[in-house]
Parts: C-alpha cells; structure tokens; sequence
C-alpha cells in the first residue's frame, strides 16, 4: 500500500533536513567578513561638522548584519548592540570603513565585531575611530530562530577573541536573568 505526504510536509522536513546538513558544515571567520566604505556627506553631520552617532551606528548595525548573514545565510534581526564608544569625531568628507566579522556563534545567535575607520582621502591619515560588538539572531522563514552553522578558528587569534565572545555571552544572559527576576 502507497501512503502519500501532503506537500507542505515534504517541504517543511526537506527545510529541517537541510537546515540540519547545513549547519553541520561549518564556516571560517573570512568567508564571512565584510567591508562597507562610505563618504560622509552634509547631509550626515550636526552643526559641529561631526557626523551624527545615529548614522555611524546605522551604518555598524548593517555591515553586521550582512556579516551574520553571510555567515548563516538567512535573515538575521539585531538582539544586542554592547556598548559602542566614539573615540574621535568623523568629518565631513571623510571616508568611513566599517569592517565586521564573526567572533562566537551559538545555536541561533552570532556575535559580529564591527571596527570603524575614519580616513581623511586628501592626507591619508586613518583613525580607529570606535568598535562595537553585535548579536544577531537567524530566522527561519516562519520567523522562528533558527540553527546557523558552526565558526571555524583558524588563528590563536580568533580562538582567543571566542573565549571572550564566549564570556560576554554569558555575561549578557547573566544580566538578562537579573532583570528578568
């Protein structure tokens, strides 16, 4: 006797089938790094001739994110910005290099640490101007988080910068249960 499967089924398991496959397959901090370079204008300044917080963050929380993207290859939403300080002023006509790469996944969240860059084009001079560290969840295509695959170290560096990662997770789950209680 031939028992049939509603579509919807075969599809929903096909997703968890690959989903599984694919998140047994890990990936290295490179293939998922991005670089996003941007000229800031007047449009992006206050009456100082500083370019606002606001865009410099607008533009840290999307480089991240096409990092975590990359990484998991689905969509991801913005879970935490840790504490992001601005270290020099960016200028008007400066170049902005926003790098960002994976430091810890877990089951459904990555970390991403976005470095800023601020060049002036007429000189050449570059200032580390701030650094943030991200976490993104992946979402499956009903909304739910979603599994991503696993970071590949390749460098003592990048296994040190885990162990941190690793410990400001557990930091923020820590906080998370404080407030929570």
């Amino acid at each position: 006797m031939f028992v049939t499967c509603p579509y919807y089924l075969l599809t929903a398991y096909f997703r968890l089938f690959w989903r599984l496959i694919l998140t047994q397959q890990g990936k290295t901090i490179a293939q998922s790094r991005v670089v996003l370079s941007s000229v800031m204008g007047p449009q992006d300044t206050n009456i100082h001739g500083n370019v606002h917080g606001g865009v410099i963050m607008k533009l840290v929380d999307e480089v991240g994110a096409l990092a975590a993207v990359r990484h998991a290859r689905m969509p991801v939403v913005t879970i935490v910005i840790d504490s992001m300080t601005f270290l020099e002023p960016i200028r008007v006509g400066n170049l902005v290099t926003c790098t960002a790469e994976l430091t810890w996944v877990g089951r459904t969240s990555i970390e991403v640490r976005v470095e800023v860059i601020a060049e002036n084009p007429l000189t050449g001079t570059e200032t580390t101007t701030n650094s943030a560290y991200l976490v993104y969840v992946a979402l499956s295509p009903d909304g739910h988080p979603a599994p991503v695959p696993t970071l590949v170290y390749t460098t003592d560096q990048e296994r040190a910068r885990a162990a941190q990662a690793e410990a400001r997770q557990n930091h923020r789950k820590q906080r998370r249960s404080e407030e929570g209680a």
